[in-house]
């Protein structure tokens, strides 16, 4: 089950957890919009408030204030291929033996089946279909076993996937990043203690400062008074897989993500966009507010006279509609969200930027959209490869049969979406944007070969499934 989320982790002295974790939260509300959930601890006992909704309307006062303690993690989700009830709203805890457990889970296993098959034959029982159960089912089990950096380490040694997590076992915080370091995992710093974000927009709305991003494959414990932290590196890999759409779409423009500003990033793929299949035309417009940084990047690159401006208004009360679940509600949430200015429009050729065709409904509307105002001629760049497979490491892109680029040409796009032309950008302009090489992205959207071992698909690099079953529980010592 795909989980797009993100996470947050804090431990601080002498003050309540329960509020920076909810101010995180909203600072992370794009990357979920489904459910909300934080998990406290007092050093006596754990306390959870999760619900579905938006983070606002997931918590009153009193939820906030019932949830004592100085350290804690929260949970944003949005909904994708898994179950959209409360039953996989997040953070996750468990109680057993040896203490409480709580996880909150950013990424996508792909054995997670496996590992859940064998937990219940061991008469683990479980209340969800999501993978994050799993995980906090397989790390209670180590618990008993191992210290704690052993028994995440084993834990490590047996899940497959991408993953970023913040772990509470009892009033100890966590963080841990998959080994490829797919999804994006900081460490802040505040003035009474310390942070772990999905994304360091959410340290900067606590007026903290980022010290570094976890590593690939390293253990995080923040220490339960907030003086500071532990490292591990449990396992590490001679290649990464960062996601490079965490760059193009997902992450917020203003965090630092793999020491890099997203938007300085967005702005150079447009600069590289202009340079690959730049056209002069009357104006330069972005699709709000996913293409404004490309298109600020492409006007600025390109010759003297061409114009930056806005040309559709974004009503901010209606949602992404990437991440609606129905087709319908995708397509009618477009009109519902966008609205063209037609003194930039009308008369006018007009080049598009957005940041990517994934159905081509969208691109489509605004076409139609422009047209409707009154453009000449609507010529679309678009500032990342065209997406040809599905994403199993926790974005919802849909399966090929519904992808509008698998099975067409280019040509063929731009004449089902009725553009004057269009390009894409290449894969190597966005490596070359990242500062990466190719083999340390993950670029199974835009390639078909991923950087793990998934059934019926190709992978670009040499990578081992953990084999499960009993033996397997010695693996990570």
């Amino acid at each position: 089950m795909n989980e797009k989320c993100g996470v947050v982790g804090i431990a601080l002295d002498d003050r309540s957890a329960a509020r920076p974790l909810y101010y995180s939260l909203y600072a992370l509300q794009h990357r979920g919009q489904e459910s909300a959930g934080i998990i406290t601890h007092d050093g006596f006992q754990q306390h959870s408030h999760v619900e579905m909704g938006l983070v606002g309307d997931a918590f009153d006062p009193d939820d906030l204030e019932s949830l004592n303690g100085e350290n804690g993690i929260g949970h944003v989700r949005y909904p994708t291929a898994g179950s959209v009830d409360s039953s996989c709203a997040q953070p996750f805890s468990v109680s057993f033996k040896s203490g409480s457990l709580g996880l909150s889970h950013n990424g996508n296993l792909v054995n997670a089946d496996e590992i859940r098959d064998e937990l219940a034959g061991l008469g683990h029982a479980f209340t969800s279909d999501g993978d994050t159960e799993v995980i906090a089912h397989d790390l209670a089990r180590n618990l008993l076993e191992a210290d704690l950096v052993r028994a995440v380490k084993r834990t490590m040694s047996r899940i497959h996937g991408s993953y970023s997590l913040t772990i509470m076992h009892d009033e100890t915080v966590l963080g841990v990043r998959d080994p490829e370091g797919n999804r994006p995992l900081c460490i802040g710093e505040l003035e009474d203690g310390y942070v772990l974000a999905s994304e360091s927009a959410a340290i900067d709305t606590l007026d903290g400062e980022l010290v570094r991003d976890v590593k690939p494959g390293e253990l995080v414990v923040l220490h339960d008074d907030g003086s500071g932290f532990d490292s591990y590196q449990l396992v590490q890999r001679e290649q990464t897989a960062h996601c490079f759409f965490e760059h193009v779409y997902f992450a917020r423009p203003d965090s630092t993500i793999d020491d890099e500003l997203v938007y300085e990033v967005r702005r150079e793929l447009g600069r590289e966009l202009w340079s690959e299949s730049g056209i002069e035309t009357d104006v330069v417009m972005p699709v709000p507010d996913s293409g404004r940084a490309f298109a600020s990047g492409y006007a600025e690159a390109a010759p003297e006279g061409v114009e930056f401006a806005e040309g559709l208004m974004k009503n901010r009360y209606v949602g992404r509609t990437f991440i609606m679940p129905t087709q319908d509600e995708r397509e009618r949430a477009v009109r519902l969200k966008l609205n063209p200015i037609k003194s930039t429009i009308e008369g006018k050729t007009v080049t598009l930027i957005d940041d990517s065709i994934v159905r081509g409904t969208t691109s489509t509307q605004l076409i139609q959209l422009l047209r409707d105002a009154g453009a000449e001629e609507i010529h679309l760049r678009i500032g990342a490869p065209p997406i040809v497979a599905p994403c199993y490491m926790g974005i919802d892109m849909a399966t090929r049969e519904e992808l509008i680029a698998p099975d067409r040409s280019i040509e063929e796009i731009r004449d089902e979406i009725e553009a004057d032309s269009l390009s894409y950008l290449s894969i190597d302009a966005v490596a070359a944007a990242l500062d990466r090489s190719r083999s340390d992205l993950c670029l199974g959207c835009v390639t078909g070969e991923y950087p793990y071992d998934i059934e019926g698909e190709e992978t670009d690099r040499e990578v081992e499934r953990p084999q499960i079953g009993e033996s397997a529980l010695e693996a990570g010592d």
